[in-house]
C-alpha cells in the first residue's frame, strides 16, 4: 500500500523555532514557535497521508514515533 512522506518535527536552533519537514523535502512544510503546534500540524499531515510522525527532541534525537495508517514494523501481537 502506498503512503505519503514521513513527517518530522525538528527544532531549529538558528531561529529558535520548530519545523514540520516531509521526509526528503528541502524546505519545511510549516514553521512554528512551539513544539506542540508543530506536532499538531505534522500529525494532521501524517494522518492524511497515512504516514509516520517522527518527533525529534531539541538535540535532534528521535523522541517519539507514531504510525498513522502505515507501519513499516507492525506489532507481531495482533491482540
Amino acid at each position: 500500500m502506498a503512503h505519503g512522506k514521513d513527517q518530522h518535527v525538528v527544532y531549529r536552533r538558528d531561529d529558535n523555532t520548530w519545523a514540520v519537514e516531509g521526509e526528503g523535502n528541502s524546505r519545511a512544510t510549516a514553521v512554528t514557535s512551539t513544539k506542540q503546534d508543530a506536532i499538531n500540524i505534522a500529525r494532521q499531515i501524517a494522518q492524511n497521508q497515512q504516514s509516520e510522525l517522527i518527533i525529534h527532541n531539541m538535540n535532534g534525537q528521535i523522541g517519539q514515533k507514531d504510525s498513522h495508517g502505515y507501519d513499516p514494523c507492525p506489532p507481531k501481537d495482533k491482540n
